[in-house]
């Protein structure tokens, strides 16, 4: 029987069709509508948008505090004039670094729940504390063996909502479903040309 090899699209397919299923009346990967990247966006029955990243290894999901998404960066001002001379001490020019004031956001902007979904196997309950907020939910990844060998993903951590979440407006659903009506139609070309391709090949 054989194992899967989890990767992000595995897991990101798995969330879709187990998870988000019922809750979403449109479902993209990759998605960038709110201004930062989700690897899958979902907009809900009452059009409100669930985020969800997907993780593959811990340093993945260690190193996803930093991103802009999760921080409101306010500029307030310049460092003192900094002088930056030759190896003779010779003025080349002077410089002022921009200072600013960055607080840490509970949900990323437009998001009314967001979640991490990774396989079990790199799960630790210590990488609760890893995360950028207190408010994600935590979606993990086994595998189920039967006649098939398929993707479980179980939510063992639910996401905080957002009180005050952006609710999407009949326009903006439309500009949402028309991306995954499009990616759809482009999986569909990527299928048939790998099917073309690997014809080419056992003729060959």
């Amino acid at each position: 029987m054989t194992a899967i090899v989890w990767s992000e699209r595995v897991i990101a397919r798995a969330i879709a069709l187990q998870t988000l299923a019922r809750k979403c009346v449109v479902l993209v990967d990759n998605c960038n509508w709110t201004g930062y990247e989700c690897d899958v966006l979902g907009v809900t029955t009452d059009l409100r948008i669930i985020d969800v990243e997907v993780k593959i290894s811990r340093a993945d999901l260690k190193a996803d505090a930093k991103k802009d998404k999760w921080w409101i960066r306010n500029f307030v001002g310049y460092s003192e004039p900094k002088e930056i001379r030759d190896g003779n001490g010779v003025l080349r020019y002077t410089t002022r670094e921009s200072l600013w004031n960055n607080v840490a956001r509970q949900h990323p902007p437009k998001v009314w729940k967001h979640y991490y979904a990774m396989p079990r196997d790199i799960w630790k309950s210590e990488l609760l504390e890893c995360l950028p907020s207190p408010h994600s939910g935590v979606i993990l990844m086994r595998e189920q063996h039967g006649n098939d060998t398929v993707a479980v993903a179980e939510v063992v951590r639910r996401a905080t909502p957002a009180k005050d979440a952006y609710r999407l407006k009949p326009e903006q659903v439309m500009d949402i479903a028309r991306l995954a009506n499009l990616r759809m139609w482009e999986a569909y070309q990527l299928a048939s040309s790998a099917t073309t391709k690997l014809r080419e090949a056992e003729a060959a």
